[in-house]
């Protein structure tokens, strides 16, 4: 049995450990948070450094990936400074091509009429230049929260080439900030702290990045629909509640709930069994030959 451990800097209440079979290997694919606590984090990759097939960066980012330009977030490296022999991915690899079927895989499995109006709001699209670029490609006025979301500067963009220029003015200073600084870790994941109101309401897309998406937004979202992974029962439960019609998740959802893309990631690396890390290229074959495709649940 080939074995991926995604180590989280998130909450250990989103632990999970299932097997699965991909191209004929079993994997067992697993969660472990560590609460916030980035050498405790550290520790585990050290331990598990060279026993396991595979490992996930979660909670975090080794960088961002903008139009093929690389950002790096240098305050993760201590996290990993430890991993010499396992293959390391944090889920780029899977948000440049799996999450661009995002709006087509929309546009294929919802009516067109429930769709409309076709806006779309992407609260950070720097970390999710595949998603947001495929709402775009697809004939969606979109909104991009980066700056209102990461940094707190009541500024939106609404193109591609904006978002690029707000990456290459602001990712070189957030890249060296502390990590906690831009994305919420360990209990503040589970915080809700509605921000930006008036962009959920004007959007009927919602996508990206769950803690984002769940920590920023309003009470009701009757109707809306939303596109993203890493998804509890809890988080479909609470979407659920405020009224959420559709919700996409662009990874698989197993055993009740669907996996971050470094974890997916880090499972299709172990099944593969190169000991190295995946091309772009070698990742879309096997997202082909596995069939694999953003889940879509009719919450109500």
């Amino acid at each position: 049995m080939k074995r991926a451990v995604s180590i989280s800097i998130g909450s250990s209440k989103r632990n999970k450990a299932v097997e699965i079979s991909l191209l004929g290997e079993t994997v067992r694919i697993e969660r472990i948070g560590t609460d916030g606590d980035m050498e405790k984090a550290a520790q585990l990759y050290r331990e598990l450094d060279g026993q396991v097939d595979a490992f996930g960066v979660g909670g975090a980012d080794l960088g961002v990936m903008v139009d093929e330009k690389w950002y790096p977030l240098y305050s993760i490296n201590k996290m990993v400074r430890f991993v010499k022999k396992t293959p390391l991915v944090d889920g780029t690899g899977l948000k440049t091509t799996l999450e661009i079927r995002s709006a087509p895989t929309l546009e294929k499995l919802i009516p067109s009429e429930q769709l409309e109006p076709r806006r779309a709001l992407v609260p950070v699209g720097v970390d999710r230049w595949g998603m947001g670029k495929s709402f775009l490609d697809a004939g969606y006025d979109c909104i991009f929260g980066d700056l209102l979301f990461g940094l707190g500067i009541p500024i939106v963009v609404r193109t591609a080439q904006q978002l690029k220029l707000v990456a290459a003015l602001m990712m070189p200073i957030a890249g060296r900030l502390p990590f906690e600084w831009v994305y919420p870790t360990g209990k503040k994941q589970e915080e809700r702290k509605p921000k930006g109101v008036k962009y959920y309401q004007w959007a009927k897309v919602v996508a990206g990045d769950c803690h984002y998406v769940r920590r920023h937004m309003p009470e009701r979202m009757d109707g809306k629909i939303i596109v993203t992974n890493t998804t509890t029962p809890e988080d479909v439960a609470i979407f659920k509640a405020a009224g959420v019609k559709y919700l996409l998740t662009t990874t698989p959802v197993l055993d009740g709930r669907s996996f971050g893309t470094n974890m997916m990631e880090a499972a299709l690396v172990a099944a593969a069994g190169k000991g190295r890390t995946l091309t772009q290229a070698e990742i879309t074959e096997m997202l082909n030959l596995l069939h694999l495709e953003p889940t879509l649940q009719e919450l109500n």
